[in-house]
């Protein structure tokens, strides 16, 4: 008898050892993008108070009311953009050291388009995007909301934010059953994207390419098959899998939403 409570007490003990390790192994998982510190910059503006000519953007996200991003975006300096992997990425911006700023007022936009450098300009004189800067073009309502518009350029402080998004990730797909393009958009957590691979119903784990901005791209036989997403943050660097985004009869041109996200 006393042989078997203790070997019911040793299984006990291994049980909540088990679950202990468990949680810590789910805990160490989910990784939180934390803010970055304070850095110096430059702001302007394009467009008007509509912000039309924001739409589209070398990200790639269409548009940007319809995929929920709003007016609340931003081109980034090339420095900024670094090849399209701060694409999605979120930033904290406000006013400083000028006479035009609404003082204490924090504009959080996200960055959906490239400023190009203009060498024909100074980088001190016009040519504000030029590397090494760190510059913000900033839609026309976003930058209202830290300054007065009729400056045109204001010195600005900012950092890189979590992005709060509602809903999974969504993949926005263009191509063939031959060639699948795809942008991924509504990303939480640090925003950005490393790598991206599909795997169909019929297929193990394919990488994709990185195209150019949030988008991806695969050359490989997948039409009539479910698609699946391995996706890799560029910040964190953490893995998520959101399985079965796409049906069968996944057609180009149309966006699936899964139910997984950076956090």
């Amino acid at each position: 008898m006393a042989s078997f409570v203790h070997h019911r007490f040793l299984i006990s003990i291994l049980l909540i050892a088990c679950m202990i390790a468990g949680a810590r192994a789910a805990g160490s998982s989910a990784i939180y993008y934390k803010p970055s510190p304070w850095r110096t910059a430059h702001a302007t503006f394009y467009g008007d108070e509509t912000a039309r000519e924001t739409l589209g953007g070398a990200c790639g996200y269409g548009n940007l009311f319809n995929n929920g991003y709003g007016t609340n975006t931003a081109a980034l300096s090339t420095t900024l953009f670094n090849s399209g992997y701060s694409c999605g990425q979120c930033f904290q911006i406000t006013c400083s050291q000028s006479k035009a700023c609404y003082k204490g007022v924090v504009a959080t936009v996200t960055a959906t388009n490239i400023c190009p450098p203009n060498w024909s300009q100074d980088s001190n004189a016009g040519g504000w995007c030029n590397p090494p800067r760190d510059h913000f073009d900033m839609s026309k309502p976003a930058f209202m909301k830290i300054a007065q518009w009729k400056a045109g350029i204001v010195p600005v402080v900012y950092r890189r934010v979590p992005c709060t998004r509602t809903g999974g990730l969504r993949f926005s797909f263009q191509g063939n059953g031959y060639w699948l393009l795809v942008y991924v958009m509504n990303v939480g957590g640090g925003g950005d994207i490393a790598g991206l691979s599909v795997k169909g119903s019929k297929t193990g784990w394919i990488s994709m390419s990185h195209n150019w901005g949030a988008s991806y791209q695969a050359f490989a036989t997948l039409a009539g098959q479910s698609l699946s997403f391995k996706v890799t943050s560029y910040t964190t660097k953490q893995t998520i899998v959101a399985n079965n985004v796409a049906p069968p009869d996944w057609r180009a041109g149309y966006t699936y939403t899964s139910k997984v996200n950076f956090r």
